[in-house]
């Protein structure tokens, strides 16, 4: 992950340019050099070897992995750029989250707080699928989407650093702009938005999380955001009502845009990029006009029929790519799959197009008597509703069927309009939904428990309402 040759560079052009800003934090292309060429001596005086270090029993060739846990994510990405610049692989982390994996992994070292703060531990090993392990691995972090234990992904310097140019090329980003990048650097999702501004040269705005009083902050003095879907909802109302914002693309990933978000965004005079993708994967499909997710560029995409399908068209998804990731720090399990010719699948389920239409993960799907329902199709519908803001659909336990359809709603806020009546979407689930797809349970929440990439926790939230402790509120 070459970005700290590229940050240096920036820095000796056009040192007193804004590289990022956090809060109050604000650091220079200058100033986040010099934090950076700190950090990695006090790695080094600390031992740290440099990249190319045998670390598995297979001869795969890595640095040492670095936990960095620091709370600020001003630091949290000065360790990244000061562990390429070093030659060790970052493995960014969330404490609170993520502390029991990483004692399980047994990092070299790991940072707290400040990015020359190092604590060196142990060795670790990483394992990673067959050829890939002999290719070097630059990068780590945590993925769970929005459900299971969360793993550490690896992946080569490539992998990303060759996707740049591409994703320039679609967002339009220049060095000019000021891009916004909500979330925890432990995300892929937030990490490579980052890194990308940074490699661009551009001015690196971080929030530090997805809620929308820390977005809509940052809104007045941002080109371009990164967001996922009910970010953008919340960014399209805020400017709708009147907020003043310069910005012109918003970058949505995290989950399929609901239908007519993208035109009351340009309405706004915003246009948006959406993107499909995913840790191990990378970018794999963009939608840049609204006529459906295409290919990302040097990408292929097969949909597989699965053994077992009903014949209605939907399969598996399956990609070859440059941007694959190598498998999983320390051989944890995990959804990612390759055959024999090099191609990787998730296990997302998808139309085949062309456009692809995503139809969530098949380890997802709700089985309610003899119907296989897939959530995102529920969710389609019922986020249409006037007065829902977002929506999660779960399969809770029922002794006869197995499982019913159950609706998560979180309603908008005061400031958005009047909550959507159960009523107007047990209509919706009657006109657009078929019998077993329609919910038979409804439970209203005020904010939805969230990942932190900002998506929906559909596994936490299945549990707390199998547990009874999800906060629920009354419907009006």
């Amino acid at each position: 992950m070459p970005i700290a040759r590229r940050l240096l560079d920036h820095a000796a052009r056009t040192p007193e340019r804004i590289a990022v800003r956090c809060g109050g934090s604000v650091r220079s292309y200058g100033e986040l050099a010099g934090d950076v060429t700190d950090a990695a001596a006090a790695w080094r005086a600390a031992g740290l070897p440099v990249r190319g270090r045998r670390l598995t029993p297979a001869g795969g060739r890595a640095g040492d992995v670095v936990a960095i846990g620091s709370a600020d994510p001003v630091e949290a990405l000065t360790a990244v750029v000061a562990a390429d610049l070093v030659g060790v692989v970052p493995l960014v982390c969330e404490p609170a989250t993520h502390e029991e994996v990483v004692d399980a992994l047994a990092p070299a070292a790991r940072v707290r707080g400040a990015a020359t703060s190092i604590e060196p531990a142990g060795e670790h090993a990483w394992d990673a699928h067959g050829d890939a392990a002999s290719a070097e691995a630059a990068w780590a972090g945590f993925t769970s989407g929005s459900s299971g234990r969360p793993r550490a992904v690896v992946r080569s310097a490539a992998s990303w650093v060759d996707s740049y140019d591409a994703v320039s090329a679609l967002t339009g980003i220049t060095p000019a702009d000021t891009v916004l990048v909500p979330g925890s650097p432990a995300t892929s999702l937030t990490a490579f938005a980052a890194l990308h501004t940074l490699a661009v040269g551009a001015t690196l705005q971080l929030a530090p999380d997805w809620s929308d009083s820390a977005v809509a902050a940052c809104l007045p003095g941002v080109d371009v955001a990164h967001l996922v879907p009910h970010a953008l909802d919340a960014v399209v109302g805020r400017i709708a009502a009147g907020d003043q914002t310069r910005l012109r693309t918003a970058v949505v990933g995290g989950a399929a845009l609901p239908d007519g978000l993208r035109e009351r965004a340009a309405a706004a005079g915003v246009d948006v990029l959406a993107y499909y993708g995913a840790a191990e994967l990378s970018f794999v499909a963009v939608d840049t006009d609204g006529t459906g997710l295409r290919p990302f560029p040097g990408v292929r995409i097969d949909v597989r029929q699965r053994s077992g399908a009903d014949g209605d068209g939907t399969g598996e998804l399956w990609v070859r790519s440059p941007w694959l990731a190598h498998g999983y720090l320390a051989g944890a399990p995990g959804p990612l799959r390759w055959d024999e010719n090099g191609w990787a699948s998730v296990g997302d389920l998808a139309d085949p197009g062309p456009p692809l239409r995503l139809r969530g993960r098949a380890d997802g799907a709700v089985l309610t008597g003899a119907a296989t329902v897939v959530p995102e199709d529920v969710e389609a519908v019922l986020s249409q509703v006037p007065g829902v803001r977002d929506v999660v659909v779960v399969g809770t336990r029922h002794e006869r069927l197995g499982a019913v359809v159950t609706a998560v709603v979180e309603h908008r806020t005061r400031d958005d309009g009047p909550a959507a009546p159960r009523a107007a979407l047990e209509a919706a689930a009657r006109r657009g939904l078929a019998p077993a797809q329609r919910p038979r349970r409804w439970v209203a929440v005020g904010s939805l428990p969230r990942t932190p990439s900002g998506k929906p926790a559909r596994t936490a939230i299945g549990h707390a309402l199998a547990a009874g402790t999800l906060d629920v509120r009354p419907w009006s």
